[in-house]
C-alpha cells in the first residue's frame, strides 16, 4: 500500500494495477483501476462477498474512454470482498479485504440548533454504525478561520457565542482509526447553515462592516489632509504679509505699455490733461463735461494789444446807436482763453471780454 486508499499490486513482474476502493456508508462499494499497461482493453472484474459463493461478474461497470475502468456493487453491511481482475482468462490481480477499511460515511443533512445563554447546541441523527466522530465547525463574520469541536455523538455544544452576530455552521463525520484503520475517508461537509439571533437566515453579510470602514477611512483621510493643508495655508498668509504682491502697472496705467512701450514720459504727456468725470452724490444733478477744457496760459505784453477786443455788433450798427466804448484790457495782466471765452487777469481781479 503506497498511500491512503490506493493499492499497487503486482501479480506478474512488470505488470501493475493501481486500485482505489471506497465504501459509501455500507451501501455501495466502488472499485476503480488504472491499467496503464492495458490501455484500450476491457478488463473483467469478478467478485464474491462470501467465501462459500462462486465468483460472479460485475453487474455495473464504470467506463473511461469507452473501456472498463471500475465496478460498482451493492452492499448492506460490513463484509469481506473477494475479487479478481482479469484480462480475458488471464488473471491480473486477486484480492480479499474488509470493505469497512475503506469506509466513507454519508454527509449530515438534518442539523438542528438550540440557542441558550451565549451557547448553541447542534444536534443531528447519529449514523447506525459506531466508531465515528462528529465534527461541528463554526465561524462568525469577524473570523477568518473555522473553529472546530468534536464529539462521539451528534450532540455538540458550542460555547462563547454572541447571538447578535451572524454565524456559519457546517458538520461532517470522521471514522476512528482504531476502529477502521487509516484508509478511510471523512464524509463530505454538510451544507453551510447561517444563523443570527437564534434564527436561520439566508446569508450572513460578511461585508456588513464594509460601509462603516469606508466611512471611518474617509473621515481619517479628510482629517489628515486638513492637517497637512493648514500649515501651507498659514505659510501663505505669512508670506503675503511679509512679501505683499506688487500690482501689475499694466492694469493701473492704461496704455503705458500698449501704446508707449513703457515710456512713462511719453505716456504722462498724453494723459496729464485728461479729467475724469465724477458722479454727484445724494441725488444731486450730474455735471458732465463732454470735453475737458484745455486752459492755455500765455504771457501777453501790453504792446501786443493794439486793437479793441470788443467790437460793435450788427444790431448796434443797424439801430445807429452809439455803442459803448471798447473795453481796454488792463495794463498789467495775462490773457486766458477757456473755450469761447477770454479773460484778462490781474493780481486781485479778472475781466471777461
Amino acid at each position: 500500500i503506497a498511500s491512503k486508499s490506493t493499492l499497487f499490486v503486482s501479480f506478474y513482474p512488470g505488470e501493475a494495477l493501481q486500485l482505489q476502493i471506497i465504501n459509501f456508508n455500507f451501501e455501495t462499494v466502488k472499485v476503480t483501476w488504472n491499467a496503464s499497461e492495458y490501455s484500450g482493453t476491457n478488463l473483467t472484474f469478478l467478485l464474491k462477498l462470501s467465501g462459500n459463493e462462486a465468483y460472479r461478474p460485475c453487474s455495473k461497470y464504470t467506463l473511461q474512454q469507452g473501456y472498463t475502468a471500475g465496478c460498482l456493487l451493492k452492499v448492506e453491511k460490513d463484509a469481506v470482498l473477494h475479487f479478481s481482475i482479469r484480462n480475458g482468462t488471464q488473471p491480473l490481480l486477486s484480492k480479499s479485504l474488509w470493505i469497512s477499511n475503506y469506509l466513507k460515511p454519508r454527509s449530515l443533512s438534518d442539523l438542528s440548533f438550540q440557542w441558550h445563554q451565549g451557547a448553541v447546541t447542534v444536534t443531528c441523527s447519529d449514523l447506525w454504525y459506531k466508531g465515528l466522530v462528529y465534527e461541528i465547525q463554526h465561524k462568525s463574520t469577524f473570523d477568518t478561520e473555522w473553529q472546530s469541536k468534536e464529539a462521539k455523538t451528534c450532540n455538540v455544544t458550542l460555547d462563547s457565542l454572541d447571538a447578535e452576530k451572524c454565524y456559519f455552521f457546517r458538520a461532517r463525520v470522521k471514522t476512528l482509526e482504531s476502529s477502521y484503520g487509516s484508509d478511510t475517508y471523512p464524509s463530505d461537509w454538510s451544507e453551510v447553515i447561517h444563523q443570527q439571533r437564534g434564527k436561520l437566515t439566508d446569508l450572513c453579510r460578511e461585508n456588513s462592516l464594509f460601509p462603516n470602514f469606508i466611512l471611518a477611512a474617509g473621515m481619517l483621510t479628510f482629517l489628515i489632509a486638513s492637517l497637512l493643508l493648514l500649515p501651507l495655508w498659514k505659510l501663505r498668509r505669512v508670506k503675503k504679509v511679509l512679501m505683499p504682491s506688487v500690482p501689475d502697472p499694466r492694469f493701473t496705467f492704461s496704455g503705458l505699455f500698449e501704446s508707449h512701450q513703457g515710456n512713462f514720459q511719453e505716456w504722462i504727456k498724453d494723459t496729464q490733461n485728461v479729467a475724469h468725470l465724477n458722479k454727484m452724490e445724494d441725488g444731486e444733478q450730474e455735471s458732465i463735461l463732454e470735453e475737458a477744457a484745455v486752459v492755455q496760459l500765455a504771457e501777453m505784453p501790453m504792446t501786443a494789444v493794439t486793437s479793441p477786443v470788443y467790437r460793435q455788433t450788427e444790431e448796434e450798427e443797424a439801430t445807429g446807436e452809439a455803442g459803448q466804448l471798447p473795453r481796454q484790457p488792463p495794463q498789467d495782466g495775462e490773457v486766458v482763453s477757456l473755450g469761447d471765452f477770454t479773460f484778462v487777469t490781474s493780481d486781485n481781479s479778472y475781466v471777461r471780454f
